[in-house]
């Protein structure tokens, strides 16, 4: 009577076994805290922006550097390339269309992953490697992304902003000057270490 009752549990154990050998998938990085509005005030250490939440002030951190958004043509996106693509997700859970695309300086690999983003409502965020790169239909683009832990299919539309991610200098950062930054929160609130602004006082796309 004992054996079919060893049996099962030696089963059960072996099932146990196998289950905690398998690999946990990697969780997604969480939503990133961003601030994006125009300056309607600053100094050395710290600025006040103005956003569809209202004023929000955010302190820099005294190596704080400036990053400008050039505007590119849609080719600029090619195999090998580092983006990062605001989109909205397609019901297949694998695909998405783009809102906006900023390409990385060669070399420079940020946030990658598929995220939470507040672009848009329900939109999302993928930073990653570009692979096989695609014409569509009306000059869009089709092309795979893919992260450490997974690949996303991406359509571009031909219309949607496209960034070339650049330097820049402090003196780009003043009053009036729309800007967009991801921020840390701290006990003493918002920080960044980071300002990107569009080329020409343009609003940052992301």
């Amino acid at each position: 009577m004992l054996k079919p009752a060893v049996a099962a549990l030696a089963a059960l154990s072996l099932s146990a076994t196998a289950a905690l050998a398998q690999p946990t998938a990697p969780a997604a990085p969480p939503t990133p805290t961003v601030v994006r509005g125009t300056i309607t005030a600053l100094n050395e250490t710290s600025m006040t922006v103005k956003t569809d939440k209202g004023p929000q002030t955010v302190s820099l951190t005294p190596s704080w550097s400036v990053a400008v958004m050039k505007p590119v043509a849609i080719d600029a996106i090619q195999p090998g390339s580092f983006i990062g693509t605001s989109e909205m997700p397609n019901k297949d859970g694998t695909s998405g269309k783009s809102l906006e695309v900023h390409v990385f300086p060669p070399g420079v690999k940020m946030g990658e992953g598929h995220y939470g983003w507040d672009l848009k409502p329900g939109s999302m965020m993928t930073n990653g490697t570009v692979g096989e790169v695609v014409a569509g239909k009306k000059g869009s683009r089709e092309l795979d992304v893919s992260y450490s832990y997974g690949k996303r299919h991406i359509t571009v539309p031909a219309n949607v902003p496209v960034v070339q991610i650049a330097p820049g200098k402090r003196e780009l950062v003043k009053v009036g000057t729309p800007v967009f930054m991801v921020v840390q929160k701290t006990p003493n609130g918002m920080m960044a270490g980071s300002v990107s602004v569009g080329e020409n006082g343009a609003k940052p796309p992301m």
